[in-house]
């Protein structure tokens, strides 16, 4: 027996305090765990975007972390800090407005053979 996933099967609803958690530990590792939230969508979910979102903060984990531990100025490099801010900024946004589905407010279960909000009469008025 197979089991067809479909779209409403792949939902992942999130509420505010969670998004702003899972952004506060982006921000508050300076980025070096901003792979972590994109990896607990990817599973949850399983989209082929979230797969990709996580793999391209994998990967800038793997670019930068090598280029911090190679620079040697007494300054430090002003392209990293850059290059870690705009990485903070589009995880915070993608965090808090992209990657989670918006909650789908639930109608309570009719009672069998209740009408709801369509009325049966008369097709052609009076």
């Amino acid at each position: 027996m197979t089991t067809v996933m479909t779209d409403a099967d792949k939902r992942l609803e999130a509420g505010w305090f969670q998004r702003i958690g899972w952004v506060a530990l982006a921000w508050f590792s300076f980025g070096l765990l901003a792979w972590v939230p994109f990896l607990y969508v990817a599973i949850r979910r399983g989209r082929v975007s979230d797969w990709v979102a996580f793999g391209a903060f994998a990967l800038y984990e793997c670019v930068t972390v090598p280029w911090m531990a190679t620079d040697d100025s007494p300054d430090g490099d002003g392209y990293m800090g850059l290059a870690i801010l705009v990485t903070l900024a589009t995880a915070a946004c993608m965090l808090l407005w992209a990657m989670f589905d918006k909650r789908i407010p639930t109608m309570p279960a009719m009672a069998y053979g209740a009408q709801g909000h369509y009325q049966q009469g008369y097709p052609y008025g009076r």
